[in-house]
């Protein structure tokens, strides 16, 4: 790998993020999978929860795609989290950003806050959560599941624009789409969590397994239920926070695209080669059919 080469920033929307109106469309992203160039909806793992828009901004090139689709049609379990970051990893993106919805744990993460995560807990049980399995086995590592370089451009981006913000911070993930319950609520923060939402796992593993530096922007809209004065989490309570997230996570994005400019050098955790260090099955034992369904995600490794 060069020391340095051209970014291509992957950007997924959340509850509220559903399009980029700064952007400068250029395409609608086309898959290329082994069989040739198919439409949007096609990858070895499904199809993405929408079609993926490439365009520039603040002259770096940006893919975006929006987690639960047009209308927020698909619920936090029926994303199909391999299908998106196969295809970002398909459009050629090289750092992805997740900016996500959130509760909040911490009196001091108050709604409108954003918080720059670090750590993540998955508690979720009914999602997909490995690119790989029988016949070509990996273990990634995810003791540090989010790209520092990314962080610290995101934590500078909030600091430009005066945007409330808190650099780092453990996201608790859950299946939803119910929110918690106050005995949940209450041994979440038990366990030291700072924010809870229901996408960013298994995302961020399989953004490790792609070899793809990752980063969440948590966007506070509630407290949950712990908080004895917010009270339960309502949807009609949240939609006027999000409003004012979705406005800040533009310029955020805006802004950070800008910081981290056009071209990037490889992430200081070395992302990049993880599958180097993780893949088990030596290569006469791998399945034809699972190498194939790899050829994105893995195509490096496999190359190599």
């Amino acid at each position: 790998m060069t020391d340095q080469q051209k970014r291509v920033l992957g950007v997924i929307g959340g509850s509220g993020v559903y399009a980029m109106d700064a952007l400068e469309v250029i395409e609608q992203v086309t898959i290329e999978t082994p069989s040739g160039a198919t439409p949007w909806g096609a990858t070895p793992w499904g199809a993405p929860s929408d079609p993926l828009v490439r365009g520039r901004l603040c002259g770096v090139e940006v893919v975006f795609l929006a987690r639960h689709g047009e209308g927020h049609a698909i619920p936090p379990s029926q994303v199909n989290y391999r299908a998106n970051i196969d295809a970002m990893k398909r459009a050629g993106v090289t750092d992805l950003i997740s900016l996500s919805a959130c509760g909040s744990f911490r009196e001091e993460l108050a709604p409108g806050t954003f918080v720059i995560v670090d750590q993540y807990i998955d508690r979720t049980t009914k999602r997909a959560s490995s690119f790989f399995g029988a016949g070509f086995v990996a273990h990634v590592s995810m003791a540090h599941p989010v790209c520092p370089a990314l962080g610290d451009a995101a934590e500078a981006a909030c600091k430009a624009l005066d945007i409330s913000h808190a650099r780092g911070g453990t996201y608790l993930a859950i299946d939803g789409p119910q929110f918690s319950s106050l005995a949940e609520s209450t041994l979440y923060r038990s366990w030291g969590c700072d924010v809870i939402g229901m996408t960013n796992m298994p995302e961020a593993k399989l953004a490790r397994e792609a070899e793809l530096p990752y980063a969440t922007i948590a966007m506070v809209t509630d407290y949950d239920c712990w908080h004895e004065k917010a009270g339960p989490v309502e949807v009609s309570h949240i939609i006027e926070v999000m409003k004012q997230n979705t406005a800040n996570g533009a310029r955020l994005i805006e802004k950070l695209a800008a910081l981290l400019g056009p071209t990037r050098t490889p992430s200081p955790l070395g992302i990049e080669t993880c599958l180097d260090y993780a893949v088990i099955t030596p290569p006469e034992k791998r399945d034809l059919a699972m190498i194939k369904k790899l050829s994105a995600v893995a195509g490096r490794f496999l190359r190599g």
